[in-house]
């Protein structure tokens, strides 16, 4: 008497709804008239979304269901779907290359983003709001700095880096403004850090 292993199994187009799911379908393909065809199809369809709960979160979570049906039955089941029935063509499709940004970096603990501002603040009209900008991305690029390089540094170095982003149209000194004291950046991230760690920490059941 021989043995019925998976390995020797038809391989499931999707294990995570098992191989009754899949014999379901297979018997659902083969049914001749179409009006109980869909009745079973519908039948089906609540059936997979009472195996998979988690996909009641998910965005149109029964048009995903739909797909899955569609994908099982390996495009094989002709229905009266509530949804444009993928092809098997559009699901072995090669994803479309992402263009990056080649740009480059000055600095890159400082990031694009920060330069992209610095830029945004040479623009601006000489006032306070311009002053209290410049001022706050120095402090964030002190920061950034010290996550980065882990050794101290002086607001002067900060402030020369910040005069080579804006091409030298920002020029600031040390006596010019003060920016936040470097221990105090330090135990504020370390702070930070512990908070984060203690969310993220799995809670022990007594």
């Amino acid at each position: 008497m021989g043995y019925d292993y998976n390995t020797s199994r038809k391989k499931l187009a999707l294990p995570e709804y098992g191989r009754h799911i899949h014999k379901l379908v297979d018997f659902i393909v083969n049914i001749q008239d179409r009006d109980e065809r869909n009745k079973a199809t519908r039948a089906l369809i609540n059936v997979m979304g009472n195996l998979n709960p988690h996909l009641r979160d998910v965005v149109d979570f029964k048009h995903k269901l739909w797909d899955h049906l569609a994908i099982i039955s390996e495009f094989k089941l002709d229905i009266d779907s509530p949804y444009p029935v993928p092809t098997k063509a559009i699901l072995t499709e090669k994803p479309r290359i992402v263009p990056y940004n080649q740009g480059s970096i000055t600095y890159k603990h400082y990031g694009k983003v920060l330069e992209r501002m610095v830029k945004k603040a040479t623009e601006m009209p000489d006032n306070d709001e311009k002053k209290v900008l410049i001022e706050a991305l120095a402090n964030i690029m002190k920061k950034q700095y010290l996550t980065w390089n882990r050794e101290a540094v002086n607001d002067s170095n900060i402030f020369k880096d910040l005069s080579e982003l804006s091409n030298k149209l920002i020029n600031i000194s040390a006596q010019d403004m003060k920016l936040s004291e470097t221990r105090d950046i330090l135990l504020k991230t370390k702070k930070n850090k512990k908070i984060i760690t203690k969310k993220n920490k799995p809670q022990q059941n007594n």
